[in-house]
């Protein structure tokens, strides 16, 4: 069977547990930590792959990569129930799959926004505002400072992208130039 199809399943049935318990934001939060937790500690992924290693020895890892001991029951619950149905090598695609499931059923849409310098919150929660505004949703906000882009920003969400950065309009006036 295919991993997408089976990760989806049980990060919807994860989903429908958590709504239905009222912990939904709480488990996000959880398989974001979990799925970042892959990302931060590669060993992660070949330890929980290792069939030598015992499934409570993975339990006590995963629980751990979640937020051990204030971890929510029901995380553990489904962590538990991943190991007993050896479905652990696709814990890290389940969690990811939640994450994506949460955020489209709470119209949760990423956003990025890069500038040359810090700028204050104030500003960010203006971009923030804008976008919601836009796509009538929430919107997770990430900032990024890039001094390459020498000036101005780079607004991305969903599929958009706005480029209003120094560097990409000096580029243009290049361009312009050689023809």
């Amino acid at each position: 069977m295919d991993i997408g199809v089976i990760s989806v399943r049980y990060a919807r049935a994860l989903l429908k547990s958590a709504t239905d318990a009222k912990q939904e934001s709480v488990v996000y939060q959880e398989m974001m930590l979990l799925a970042k937790s892959f990302i931060d500690v590669p060993a992660l992924r070949h330890t929980i792959d290792n069939p030598m290693l015992a499934k409570e020895k993975k339990q006590m890892l995963l629980e751990t990569a979640v937020g051990g001991s204030e971890s929510s029951a029901l995380s553990k619950a489904f962590i538990a129930l991943v190991l007993k149905e050896g479905r652990e090598n696709m814990i890290q695609f389940m969690a990811n799959s939640y994450v994506t499931l949460y955020r489209q059923q709470k119209n949760i849409i990423l956003g990025k926004l890069t500038t040359a310098t810090r700028v204050s919150a104030a500003t960010e929660q203006k971009m923030r505002q804008m976008v919601e505004a836009k796509t009538h949703g929430t919107v997770e906000f990430e900032t990024q400072v890039n001094p390459d882009i020498i000036g101005g920003f780079v607004l991305e969400y969903d599929t958009f992208r706005m480029d209003a950065s120094v560097k990409s309009r000096l580029n243009a006036i290049l361009q312009t130039l050689k023809k």
